[in-house]
This record gives C-alpha cells, sequence and structure tokens, in this order.
C-alpha cells in the first residue's frame, strides 16, 4: 500500500492541524459512515507523532502520513491518494482509493 499526499493537501493539514516538521498523521478505518470500497466504515485521521507498528507511510514536507498496522484490513488492497481542492470543496480533503492488487 501507498500513500500519496499531494502539495494542496499538505499545505491544508499544516494550516488546519498546525503540523510541522516531525509531525505525523495517522490514517485510520472507524465503524460508521461509508467509502467508495467499504459500506458502514469510513476513513478518520488524528495527528500521532509516535507511531509504534508502522504499516506504511510517506514523508511529504517534513510531516509523516502513515496507517497502523492495526488497520491494515481497512486499506489492504488499495493506495491512497489524499487531495485538496478549495475549488470542489473548500472544508475538506478528498481520498481517492486505488486498487493495487494486494491480497
Amino acid at each position: 500500500m501507498k500513500i500519496e499526499v499531494t502539495d494542496s493537501a499538505s499545505k491544508w493539514f499544516q494550516q488546519e492541524m498546525g503540523l510541522g516538521n516531525g509531525n505525523g498523521v495517522r490514517f485510520y478505518g472507524k465503524v460508521y459512515g461509508k467509502t467508495p470500497v467499504h459500506d458502514g466504515f469510513s476513513l478518520a485521521l488524528t495527528r500521532d507523532d509516535d507511531p509504534e507498528k508502522v504499516y506504511t507511510k510517506t514523508n511529504k514536507d517534513g510531516i509523516n502520513y502513515f496507517v497502523d498496522e492495526d488497520d491494515r484490513w481497512f486499506f489492504k488492497g488499495y493506495d491512497l491518494k489524499v487531495d485538496f481542492d478549495p475549488k470542489k470543496d473548500p472544508e475538506n480533503v478528498v481520498y481517492t482509493y486505488e486498487a493495487n492488487g494486494e491480497l
């Protein structure tokens, strides 16, 4: 699984969450909601500067974006693209799931 964070999303996270070099954002699945690939679950995030069991991560502008090993089930088989387009939705980040063939 790969995580891609666009330049505009990185800037949004820095501004909205007050993130700087060495900080982290953990993505995970939570009960309730819906994604294009899960019914009954939605994607959530939290600031986490000290991950313990990383399944996958990427670093963008000095910030670590990652998924914990315990949340592998939610992302298995997909890469995650994180984008932000204020013209489309000035309040929300857009998450795109791309099948990667992982079983």
